[in-house]
């Protein structure tokens, strides 16, 4: 639970229930039915164990905040998901309808642990432990199966680690949606490359069909497949590239869905960029969005 005051209200308030939900209790210590709700008020913040934050604003104190949500009477209790505010209630109501309220709005449990783990994961990754890292990636995918983030997170980890037979494994589930949800057909894409480059030609070969014919598109992607999997992912753009810049629609864009997908793999995770722990935007991403877009709309 958190007292809230005008200093601390933007960043307890708007910027934490960009996250994780905050419930905000406006009270006054005159106030009856406002010493009757806290205590259960409470009891769900410790029952539901992180799904939402509880804030307290004395209207007495804070009647700034009070006049800009329009507060007339205490209790009020309002909760704000992403900065705005999404549902609420005024006067101390049952337990059971404010358990309602909050399960209506509120990440379920698997959401939350699931998230958790994610959180952990990319701590671990940036401190260079990759098997904590995959030990929670591994479970928040158990917990949450739906979640795609989490599925997208842990197979590119299996496949960073060379790992390509568990990366199918743990893809298998999703394979299906691998079309319809561009993140996953990225990863699709780069397992397809790992098995292309496991037969065929090598790049010496492709390279001698290309200095021979460089509207090879054939043998440019082929090479542009060889890096992908060997983790060259600027080469392998370039490679794109040249095709891009001679015939942009080569084979229903397959050159260009594949630099999308190798954007995807190497753009920085989401909870990272969100803690500060990346850039939000990392320069050879940029550069090589740039790139595409040039080409494309040349």
């Amino acid at each position: 639970m958190i007292d809230i005051t005008t200093e601390n209200f933007e960043s307890d308030v708007i910027v934490a229930s960009q996250t994780t939900p905050v419930l905000v209790d406006f009270w006054a210590p005159w106030c009856g039915p406002c010493k009757q709700l806290m205590p259960v008020l409470e009891k769900l913040e410790t029952e539901y164990a992180g799904r939402f934050t509880l804030a307290k604003i004395n209207v007495d104190d804070e009647q700034q905040i009070a006049g800009m949500f329009g507060v007339r009477s205490v209790p009020t209790v309002v909760l704000m998901v992403n900065g705005q505010p999404v549902d609420g209630f005024a006067g101390a109501q049952p337990e059971g309808q404010i358990r309602a309220l909050l399960d209506k709005h509120l990440p379920a449990p698997e959401e939350v642990a699931a998230q958790q783990d994610e959180d952990e994961a990319q701590a671990a990754l940036q401190a260079g432990d990759t098997d904590t890292a995959l030990e929670k990636l591994q479970h928040a995918v158990a917990t949450d199966p739906a979640n795609d983030d989490a599925r997208f997170d842990y197979v590119k980890l299996l496949l960073e680690l060379d790992r390509l037979d568990d990366a199918k494994v743990a893809f298998a589930p999703v394979i299906a949606k691998a079309a319809s949800v561009q993140r996953l057909g990225s990863l699709q894409q780069w397992m397809d490359a790992q098995d292309a480059s496991a037969s065929g030609e090598d790049i010496a070969a492709l390279d001698a069909r290309i200095a021979t014919n460089k509207r090879d598109f054939e043998a440019r992607f082929a090479r542009s497949q060889r890096l992908m999997a060997a983790r060259q992912w600027t080469d392998a753009m370039d490679e794109l590239l040249e095709i891009l810049m001679r015939d942009k629609a080569w084979n229903e864009g397959q050159a260009r869905k594949t630099y999308i997908a190798i954007l995807d793999i190497i753009e920085p995770p989401a909870v990272a960029v969100a803690e500060g722990q990346i850039p939000p935007e990392d320069p050879t991403v940029a550069s090589y969005r740039r790139r595409l877009s040039s080409v494309i709309l040349s």
